[in-house]
C-alpha cells in the first residue's frame, strides 16, 4: 500500500507538468489525473494495480483501467483477438452470444493496460456471501443476479444474457483450451452477462498442483450456473436452448477452423512461450474436430457439457481458491448480506422504534416454502414500512452478527432443524413466533449491536417488498417468457431427421414437459424407434435412460443398418443424459422411404416393473421435405399412463 502511494504521488506530479494525456488502452481515452482514493491493487501473485482516472470530459465518468506488471499481455491480446473473431463469426450468422470483450494493451516488456469492466463481480465474491463454502451452493449467482434485478422482467433479460453469454464462454474457453480457470477469473455483470479474464495459460497449458491438472474439465460450467438457467434446480426447457446454442456456436467455429490456424501459425515466432510450435496448432485443430459431421460434433460438445457439469474438480478448485484468498480478504472485508444490493445504516434509514413478525405466506419461487411479513416503525410519524424474509435470510442474518459480535451480546436463533415436515403449516407458525422474539431482543439488545448496519440493511425494504408487501407474491412459471410454449400435455421431442445416399438419420435432441409419474416423482425417461411396418420388429432402437427429469437431453443419433450397429457407445457419468450408439437406417430407396412411418415413444424405466408409456408419435415421412434438414419440436401423444 505504501509503494502504491509514493507511485501514485509521481503520477500526480506528470499531470501538473503535462495537463493531460491519452491512455494507451484507446487514444480516445483523455484523461488529466488521478483518483488516489479509488485506487488500490488485486491479491493475485502479479499484484496488478487498480487505477482510476479523471475524465477531460467533465460530463464522463471516471476512466478505470488495470495495470499489470509481470505478465506478457501479448497472450492476453492474442486470446482477446481470436475470442472477438469468433464473436464477428457468430454475429455475422445472425446468433448474437452477448459477448462482453474488453481492451488489452501490453506496453512493453511484461507489462501493460487493461479495461475495467463496469458493475461487474468475480464469481468469488458473489459465492462467498453464501460463505466459504458457497462455490458447492446451487444458489449464489442466481441470488445475486436477482439481487440486482429485482423485477421479473430486469430477472428474465439478465437469465437470457447469462445463458448466451455463459454458452458463449464455453465454446471460446474450450477451442482455445484456456486453462487456469478459477472464479476470480470469470466474471458477471449485474445485467446477466458473463465472462473471463485473465489469460495467461491457454493452449491447454494447465497448471499443475504436484502432478495433478487444476483444470480437470473440459471447461468452466457449474451446477450454480446450470440452476440459473433451469430457474431451479431441476432440468427446464431453458437447457436444451442453452445445449443448442453451444452446439450451434460450436459448428459455426468449426467451419472457419483454417482462419484460426492460420492466424496462430503467424504468431508461432513471436516468442510467446505457450505458442511455439505445431503442438500447439494441434490442440485446436483436435479441440474443432473438422473432420467430424455437425451432427457428431453436436454429439461431441453435449457430451463436453454433461462432463463438465459433472466434474466435483471444479467446485473443489473454487473452494481452495476461496482458503487462499481468505488471509488476503478476511480481516479487511467487513460481512454484507447476500440478498441486499447495498448497505444502509441508522443515519440514512433513520431509526428503527418497534419491528413485528405480522403473519407467514406460502411462497412458490424461487422454491416452495415460507416467507414472513414484518412490519418495521421508525420514529418518525407515519413511517411504517413491510417487508418479506425467509427463515433462511433470518438465519444469515444471525450468522453474520456472530462474525462481528461475541455471542453473549446476541439472542439465540431458533433452531432449523424440525421433526417432520420442514415446510409444514405447523412448522411456520411455530418459526414465527420463536422468530418475533429473537427480532424483538435483537433491537432490544446493546446498541453496538441493534444499531449496526447489518440489522439496519436487513430491515430495510427490498425492491420486492415495495412489490409484494400485503399480498401472496404470484409463483412464477419454471421457464422463461422467451423460451417456446410446452405445447400438449404428453410433452413434446425435438428431431433432427435427414436423408441422403439411400440413409435415413435421426438424432433425438431434447424432451420437454413429460408428465411426472403417477406417485409425483420424475420419470427416467428414454426414447424407442420403430420404422413401420416392420411385422418382425427388426428396426427397433432405443437411447440409453435419462435419470429422473422431465426435460432430458440427448442429442444422439438412432437407427439402424440392416441388423447391426454403426459407431460406438461412450459411457458418460451416472445420472446424466446418456448416448446411445451413433446409427443410420441404411439401405433405404427414396420410393420406398415415403411409404415408411417413424414411430417415436418416450417410456420410463421401472426396473423390475414394466416399463410406463409417457407419450409417443407417428410421424410419415412422406410429409417431411427430407431434401435437406428437418428438425423441430413434435408434440407427443398420449394413451394414458398406459403401460408396456
Amino acid at each position: 500500500q505504501g509503494i502504491l502511494r509514493e507511485g501514485l504521488e509521481d503520477v500526480k506530479q506528470f499531470f501538473k507538468a503535462n495537463g493531460s494525456c491519452r491512455l494507451p488502452l484507446s487514444p480516445s481515452l483523455l484523461v488529466k489525473g488521478i483518483v488516489p482514493r479509488d485506487c488500490s491493487y488485486f491479491n493475485s501473485n502479479a499484484v496488478p494495480l487498480k487505477l482510476s482516472f479523471q475524465n477531460v470530459d467533465p460530463l464522463g465518468e471516471n476512466i478505470r483501467v488495470i495495470f499489470k506488471c509481470g505478465d506478457d499481455l501479448r497472450q492476453d491480446m492474442l486470446t482477446l483477438q481470436m475470442i472477438r473473431i469468433m464473436n464477428k463469426i457468430w454475429v455475422q450468422e445472425g446468433l448474437d452470444m452477448r459477448m462482453v470483450i474488453f481492451r488489452c494493451f501490453s506496453t512493453g516488456r511484461g507489462r501493460g493496460m487493461v479495461e475495467m469492466i463496469p458493475n461487474a463481480e468475480t464469481l468469488r465474491k458473489i459465492q462467498v456471501e453464501h460463505g466459504v463454502t458457497g462455490s458447492f451452493k446451487d444458489r449464489p449467482l442466481a441470488d445475486w443476479l436477482q439481487k440486482h434485478n429485482p423485477e421479473e422482467d430486469e430477472y428474465e433479460k439478465a437469465v437470457e444474457n447469462f445463458i448466451y453469454s455463459c454458452a458463449g464462454c464455453c465454446v471460446a474457453t474450450y477451442v482455445l483450451g484456456i486453462c487456469d480457470r478459477h472464479n476470480d477469473n470469470i466474471m458477471l455483470k449485474t445485467t446477466g452477462h458473463m465472462f473471463h479474464i485473465d489469460f495467461g495459460r491457454f493452449l491447454g497449458h494447465a497448471q499443475m498442483f504436484g502432478n495433478i491438472k487444476r483444470d480437470r474439465a473440459p471447461f468452466v460450467f457449474t451446477s450454480d450456473m446450470a440452476y440459473v438457467i433451469n430457474g431451479g434446480d431441476k432440468p427446464s426447457s431453458r437447457f436444451h436452448d442453452f445445449v443448442d446454442l453451444c452446439c450451434q456456436a460450436y459448428n459455426l467455429i468449426r467451419k472457419h477452423t483454417h482462419l484460426f490456424l492460420n492466424l496462430l501459425g503467424l504468431m508461432l515466432s513471436c516468442g510467446i512461450p505457450e505458442l511455439s510450435d505445431l503442438e500447439d496448432l494441434k490442440y485446436v485443430y483436435d479441440a474443432l474436430r473438422p473432420q467430424d459431421s455437425d451432427a457428431d460434433a453436436t454429439t461431441y460438445f453435449t457430451r463436453l457439457i454433461e462432463s463438465s457439469l459433472g466434474s466435483v474438480a471444479t467446485k473443489l478448485n473454487f473452494f481452495i481458491h476461496n482458503l487462499a484468498q481468505m488471509k488476503f480478504t478476511g480481516s479487511d472485508a467487513r460481512p454484507a448480506l447476500s440478498f441486499a444490493p447495498r448497505t444502509h445504516t441508522i443515519k440514512t434509514s433513520g431509526r428503527i422504534r418497534d419491528v413485528f413478525l405480522c403473519r407467514h405466506e406460502r411462497v412458490f419461487n424461487p422454491n416452495k416454502g415460507y416467507t414472513y411479513v414484518v412490519k418495521v416503525q421508525r420514529e418518525s410519524p407515519g413511517d411504517v414500512t413491510f417487508i418479506q424474509r425467509t427463515f433462511e435470510e433470518f438465519q444469515e442474518l444471525h450468522n453474520k452478527l456472530r462474525l462481528l459480535f461475541p455471542s453473549s451480546l446476541l439472542p439465540s436463533f431458533p433452531s432449523r432443524f424440525v421433526i417432520g415436515r420442514s415446510r409444514g403449516e405447523a412448522v411456520a407458525e411455530r418459526r414465527k413466533e420463536e422468530l418475533n422474539g429473537y427480532i424483538w431482543h435483537l433491537i432490544h439488545a446493546a446498541p453496538e449491536v441493534a444499531e449496526c448496519d447489518l440489522i439496519y440493511t436487513f430491515f430495510h425494504p427490498l425492491p420486492r417488498d415495495e412489490k409484494a408487501a400485503g399480498t401472496n407474491p404470484t409463483p412464477k412459471p419454471a421457464d422463461a417468457t422467451w423460451a417456446r410454449p410446452l405445447g400438449k400435455v404428453g410433452g413434446e421431442v425435438k428431431l433432427s431427421i435427414s436423408y441422403k445416399n439411400n440413409k435415413l438419420f435421426i438424432m433425438v435432441m431434447h424432451i420437454r414437459g413429460l408428465p411426472p409419474l403417477q406417485d409425483g416423482n420424475d420419470p427416467d425417461p428414454y426414447v424407442k424407434t420403430y420404422l413401420l411396418p416392420d411385422p418382425q420388429k427388426t428396426t427397433k432402437r432405443k437411447t440409453k435412460v435419462a435419470r429422473k427429469t422431465c426435460n432430458p437431453t440427448y442429442n444422439d443419433m438412432v437407427g439402424g443398418m440392416g441388423l447391426g450397429l454403426v459407431g460406438s457407445r461412450r459411457t458418460v457419468a451416472e445420472g446424466l443424459p446418456c448416448s446411445a450408439p451413433q446409427l443410420v437406417y441404411d439401405g433405404i430407396p427414396r420410393g420406398d422411404l415415403q411409404q415408411r412411418e417413424l414411430r417415436l415413444s418416450v417410456l420410463s424405466e421401472e426396473g423390475f416393473w414394466e416399463n410406463i408409456l409417457l407419450g409417443e408419435v407417428g410421424i410419415r415421412l412422406r410429409d417431411l421435405d427430407l431434401a435437406q434438414e428437418k428438425m423441430g419440436w413434435f408434440a407427443l401423444g398420449s394413451r394414458g399412463h398406459g403401460t408396456l
